[in-house]
C-alpha cells in the first residue's frame, strides 16, 4: 500500500477575489463563520447542501484554515471591511433608501390586509 499524503483542497478563487467551495456558490467565508461559531462540518453541510461538494470536503475546507489561519483571516478581514463599506453606500443612497421605504409601506399594507381578512 502506498500512502496518499497530498490532497486537494476543494476551493476556487472566482474573478471577483471571493474563494468558494469547488465551483459552488458556497463562500469559505460562511463555512469558517459557522465553524468559529462552533458548527460541525456536518451542520454547514445540512445549513448549505449541494451535489458540488461534501461533508469530507467541508473538512478540508476547515482543515486549510486552520494550517493557513493568518492569511485567511486577513482574507476574511478584507472581505469584511468591503462588505461594510458597500452596505455604507447602499444605506446612504437616497434612491435605495426610497425603495426600501416604498417596500416597508407595501409591506405593512399586506399585513394590514392580513390581518383584516383574518378577524
Amino acid at each position: 500500500m502506498t500512502l496518499d499524503t497530498v490532497q486537494t483542497v476543494p476551493l476556487k478563487q472566482w474573478r471577483d477575489g471571493s474563494i468558494r467551495i469547488r465551483n459552488s456558490r458556497l463562500l469559505i467565508d460562511m463555512v469558517i463563520g459557522l465553524h468559529r461559531q462552533g458548527a460541525y462540518p456536518e451542520e454547514i453541510f445540512e445549513a448549505f447542501p449541494s451535489v458540488s461538494y461534501t461533508v469530507a470536503d467541508i473538512y478540508a475546507v476547515i482543515a486549510y484554515y486552520l494550517t493557513h489561519k493568518s492569511e485567511l483571516d486577513k482574507y476574511l478581514a478584507t472581505r469584511k471591511h468591503e462588505s461594510e463599506r458597500i452596505w455604507k453606500e447602499i444605506e446612504a443612497d437616497p434612491d435605495q433608501r426610497a425603495g426600501r421605504e416604498d417596500l416597508r409601506d407595501r409591506i405593512n399594507a399586506l399585513r394590514a390586509k392580513r390581518e383584516a381578512e383574518n378577524s
